[in-house]
């Protein structure tokens, strides 16, 4: 069955490449104004897919550019009227739609303390971008699937641009690893669309069939991931309570052994995010002792060694291309996330388009 959250996951390359193509001179903009103001610390606006979003700058800006990301607390102006002193911070607005009350009511608030105002919106005119001192454009083109797809790998794109701006605005000032790094890291970003393309075609049929398999019909599962992938642990387990209604747990992986190991029993699916880098070796260790205790496993990796489980059978992998540097993994990473949840829904009879009881856009106070 065609559906419009298939066709706009499948749409992610020409977004992200009309994203780099269109939004680096926002960007440029935004990054030059960061260092000009010269935050303490980030304090970030956003719910749902976007606030998975917050969750990796959290990592991203604090392994890059040594800054503090705090998730902010919408309802503490708009609920409890004690609006926390931000006038030190950098207020990261997150929205595909820039409509809901209460993001642009932490944004609005911490302009009006003074501090450095940035959204990053697919509207650009929308109440969030009018809020902000400054506007990142996503370039996504109309979403109209209720579970966000090309937004969110958008966001991340944003995310990850703005990072490196501040840093290579940093270095041009004296200060800083220097040229090469910037370099790199510039020519990394525009790899991604291309990279996303591959990962798309490495989801095969048999291959999201299998994962799908693995799962089954549970109504719960656990799905991990760690450091840059924390992130992605919440938005792919977002994705699969949107369009099945199953109970997705998502957890660090550290976290599965304080507590929800309890939960772990044989036939209990878990999804574990699972890309080369630093988090690697802690993954695949979390990998093996679910095996051992009967779990049905899917790794997302672009290491094709994982589909082969310590018992001897194999794990229904989902590949994502090889050669994308950690901290930009989460945008390709998704990808097969997401179509595992559209597999999962229409395997169930279900229509992905039409969550139940959710809308595109979301108003919160």
């Amino acid at each position: 069955m065609s559906t419009r959250f298939e066709r706009e996951i499948r749409e992610q390359p020409a977004a992200l490449a009309r994203l780099l193509a269109g939004g680096r001179a926002a960007v440029d903009e935004a990054a030059a104004a960061v260092r000009r103001f010269g935050p303490r610390f980030v304090v970030t606006a956003a719910r749902g897919s976007s606030d998975n979003a917050a969750r990796y700058a959290k990592y991203l800006f604090g392994a890059r550019n040594r800054l503090v990301v705090s998730l902010g607390a919408p309802s503490l102006i708009t609920l409890l009227g004690a609006p926390p002193a931000l006038s030190d911070a950098l207020v990261l607005g997150i929205s595909q739609s820039g409509e809901s009350p209460d993001i642009v009511a932490l944004v609005e608030e911490g302009r009006r303390q003074g501090a450095l105002t940035i959204a990053l919106c697919n509207r650009p005119e929308s109440p969030l971008g009018r809020a902000a001192a400054h506007v990142i454009d996503l370039c996504a083109g109309p979403e109209q699937a209720v579970a966000a797809s090309k937004s969110y790998s958008a966001e991340l794109l944003a995310l990850a641009m703005l990072s490196t701006a501040m840093t290579a605005s940093r270095q041009r000032s004296g200060a800083g690893a220097g040229n090469d790094d910037d370099v790199d890291a510039r020519r990394a970003l525009d790899a991604i669309p291309e990279a996303v393309e591959r990962t798309l075609a490495l989801a095969t049929p048999d291959a999201l069939a299998a994962a799908a398999a693995t799962v089954g019909r549970a109504d719960r599962l656990l799905v991990l991931g760690r450091s840059f992938h924390f992130a992605t642990a919440f938005e792919l387990a977002l994705k699969i309570k949107e369009t099945t209604g199953a109970m997705a747990d998502p957890y660090a992986t550290p976290d599965l052994f304080h507590g929800p190991l309890a939960m772990v029993g044989p036939g209990l699916p878990a999804v574990v995010v699972a890309h080369t880098g630093a988090a690697f070796a802690d993954a695949r260790a979390v990998l093996a002792d679910l095996a051992s205790r009967g779990a049905a496993v899917v790794p997302i990796s672009d290491d094709p060694a994982l589909r082969a489980a310590p018992q001897g059978r194999e794990h229904a992998l989902l590949a994502t291309a090889p050669g994308v540097p950690e901290w930009l993994s989460p945008i390709t990473a998704i990808v097969p996330g997401q179509l595992l949840a559209l597999t999962l829904a229409v395997a169930r009879g279900l229509d992905p388009d039409q969550p139940r009881g959710l809308s595109k856009v979301t108003r919160t106070r």
